[in-house]
């Protein structure tokens, strides 16, 4: 009578854990259509290799995206390499200066790979800054730049 009971619930276990499917939804994704309000084409700087397409713009949901198309690419583009939104393009060196407390520019995210992705971005950011900074903080210097328009 054990055996039957203990196969009864592991018969019930096994056949309750195969048939629920969890959805998991990455808010760090854009949810369903992407619409780009903005857009602009990257700089490269200091020979880095630095080059393709940013857009800003926005899901279906309403929230604010930088998205790097899936022809961005950058040397080092491992994990070393920071985005920053500025609002000027004018010498980005000077502009940027890591610890002065500059207002000029936010801190959006870390570049993890060549390729398409998205960084999150609160509205009021996306409509304030027009430029788009790749800083790498090791070097000390910009990996490029792109006005956003």
């Amino acid at each position: 009578m054990k055996k039957l009971a203990f196969a009864f619930i592991l018969g019930a276990a096994v056949f309750a854990c195969g048939e629920e499917e969890t959805t998991i939804i990455d808010s760090s994704m854009p949810q369903g259509t992407f619409s780009v309000s903005a857009m602009g084409t990257i700089v490269e700087q200091n020979d880095t290799g630095s080059a393709g397409t940013v857009e800003v713009g926005t899901d279906s949901e309403g929230t604010s995206f930088l998205k790097f198309d899936d022809d961005f690419m950058t040397n080092l583009g491992t994990g070393t390499v920071t985005v920053f939104l500025s609002t000027t393009s004018d010498d980005l060196k000077e502009v940027f200066s890591p610890g002065t407390g500059n207002t000029e520019v936010i801190l959006v995210g870390v570049v993890s790979q060549n390729g398409e992705q998205y960084f999150k971005l609160a509205s009021s950011v996306a409509s304030k800054y027009d430029n788009v900074v790749l800083w790498c903080a090791s070097a000390g210097i910009p990996f490029g730049y792109a006005e956003i328009q």
